[in-house]
């Protein structure tokens, strides 16, 4: 991580140890084989990302799309989609991308696509770093939202 990045992390209270083991790494396809999430910081990533795997087409979002396309699912919506696929986790969080990745379609698209982006500042001023951090912290917060819903407690659907 750059210093700009690694300063910002402190502040949210990441570990140095934790932000100065991180090495980046070029994307190659033996990555997406295991994840059953991609989460990309803007629409070229995502591209990329679907055009090494094309399975990926429907589990890879940019981190705010998914964050927007999350926002108007209620808790019990998230529940009751996780709850119907049992109570395996991997198939809850499956259930639960499925709904997310659903929406595709259905919400009104953004006035401008890249709002979906999170600015990359690498390379660029503490200030870019800031503006950067400040689009993913919400994002952030959304998915782990969706997920915490997700993985709580094993409520299944009734017929």
């Amino acid at each position: 991580m750059t210093p700009e990045a690694v300063q910002l992390a402190a502040h949210r209270g990441i570990p140095l140890g934790v932000s100065g083991a991180h090495r980046a790494r070029y994307l190659t396809a033996a990555h997406l084989h295991a994840p059953v999430l991609v989460l990309a910081m803007a629409r070229e990533h995502r591209r990329e990302i679907v055009e090494l795997d094309p399975t990926r087409l429907r589990t890879a979002f940019t981190i705010r799309e998914f964050a927007r396309l999350s926002a108007d699912l209620t808790d019990d919506e998230v529940r009751s989609a996780a709850g119907a696929a049992g109570a395996d986790p991997a198939a809850r969080v499956a259930a639960t991308i499925a709904l997310v990745a659903g929406r595709r379609g259905l919400v009104l698209p953004l006035a401008d696509p890249a709002d979906d982006d999170v600015i990359d500042p690498f390379g660029r001023s503490m200030q870019t770093y800031e503006r950067s951090a400040a689009e993913l912290d919400p994002a952030v917060a959304a998915v782990a939202r969706v997920f915490r819903l997700s993985l709580a407690g094993n409520t299944t659907v009734a017929d």
